[in-house]
């Protein structure tokens, strides 16, 4: 059970990571043209669809096991994920290369590709595993490293030294900023003394789990596939400037999921999953109840501060491309709350080891995304990529909510009749 004073350091370092990342794309948007940020964000969004294939969402699996297995066993199953990762590595990396050497990128971002890839993985790993053991400011304090401390490095060059104003010294500090986290994180490992590390890979575990896993694999790739190729296809759209726009815009709705998670998300899931072993239903529906209010309270609250805000973010930054496609943000900031929301049902189907559901409805999203968008684009052009977010957001909202009442009532019921016999 989290106290009140973790919780409170959690969501101030999370607060912390959350006001760096949010300066610091004001900052990158100030001091970099907007093809640059553009680019930047292509970079951002193909690294983080990347890591769904080199980890294979497989810590979706392993988080649930890992909870339930004692310490002794625990470094066995952590050993079989990363023996999993490595293979998965030699098997992609060829193509990934050639890929990523087609994507029309400039040349100098192609090198930062691989290094940055796997320090994200192993810290996202790490990070993840930590929550899953209740560790959440550890977690926190991860993160930090890992996307606040070096945004706010490269505000402070960018603003005191102009040859630092490119994308390869955001780079530089994104990679040096991934190695000072997988240091940290691997101390905190050693401290929390995991055992099993000397117990042979349980091969058949693994196999198991990447069974299961690539279900999940299926539906996150649908579900981040519209939220990484829509700056692809807004460039097609609109050009690599407007992804520019859009990147900041979206970069500060986006920042409520940061919140929100530090907030709500990183604790209530982990309870989730033990309310659900033990078969305490009512205290589930509870605690969905009270993170679906949390989640709404604090969109709302956002949703207005920054409203208010952003027009004196934009005319600081004093690019007219941004201003000029302020008209967005509704529909960007409506599209981040609908998925807020929708992630209340979906750690409930997550925590009910109720994966079907979880991958139909990312599915529908998807392709939902792709047939507004593909349909709107002729009349609304750049305008279809925003609303085809809200179509695909809605659809999962209310194909998770639909599914995680019908499974609660049933294994309510069920709990009922066998109390009664």
């Amino acid at each position: 059970m989290a106290t009140n004073s973790t919780r409170f350091f959690n969501v101030f370092l999370r607060s912390a990571t959350l006001s760096a990342r949010f300066l610091f794309i004001f900052f990158l948007a100030k001091f970099l043209d907007p093809a640059s940020v553009g680019y930047y964000g292509i970079f951002t969004a193909t690294i983080g669809y990347a890591l769904y294939f080199v980890g294979l969402d497989f810590y979706t699996y392993a988080s649930r096991e890992i909870v339930k297995t004692s310490a002794d066993q625990r470094g066995k199953l952590l050993k079989g994920q990363a023996a999993l990762s490595g293979l998965l590595y030699l098997a992609l990396l060829p193509f990934g290369v050639w890929l990523i050497s087609h994507a029309g990128w400039p040349g100098h971002l192609l090198w930062w590709f691989l290094p940055i890839l796997v320090l994200e993985h192993f810290n996202q790993e790490i990070s993840r595993l930590l929550i899953a053991l209740s560790e959440q400011l550890a977690a926190s304090f991860i993160l930090f490293i890992r996307q606040g401390c070096w945004a706010l490095a490269i505000i402070g060059l960018m603003v005191s030294t102009e040859n630092t104003r490119n994308l390869d010294w955001v780079m530089a500090l994104w990679f040096i900023s991934g190695l000072a986290a997988a240091a940290v994180g691997l101390c905190k490992l050693v401290k929390l003394k995991t055992m099993g590390w000397l117990l042979p890979i349980d091969w058949v575990w693994v196999k198991k789990g990447a069974t299961v896993s690539i279900g999940f694999l299926v539906a996150t790739l649908a579900l981040r596939g519209f939220q990484t190729f829509d700056r692809y296809w807004l460039e097609d759209l609109g050009g690599i400037e407007m992804v520019g726009a859009y990147v900041l815009l979206l970069g500060v709705a986006g920042s409520l999921l940061t919140f929100l998670d530090a907030a709500i998300f990183s604790f209530a899931y982990p309870a989730l999953i033990k309310l659900n072993h033990r078969g305490e239903y009512q205290e589930v529906r509870k605690k969905v109840k009270s993170m679906l209010f949390q989640t709404i309270l604090i969109s709302a609250l956002f949703g207005l501060v920054s409203w208010l805000l952003l027009p004196y973010f934009l005319t600081w930054i004093g690019n007219p491309i941004y201003q000029k496609n302020i008209s967005w943000y509704p529909w960007l900031l409506s599209a981040v709350v609908i998925n807020a929301v929708g992630l209340v049902p979906h750690f409930a189907l997550y925590a009910l080891d109720a994966d079907k559901p979880i991958i139909y409805s990312n599915l529908s999203g998807f392709f939902g995304f792709c047939m507004v968008t593909w349909i709107l684009g002729y009349t609304y052009g750049a305008l279809a990529i925003p609303i085809g977010l809200n179509a695909a957001f809605i659809s999962i909202l209310i194909s998770k909510t639909i599914a995680y009442w019908l499974l609660i009532s049933k294994a309510s019921f069920l709990k009922s009749n066998s109390l009664q016999t």
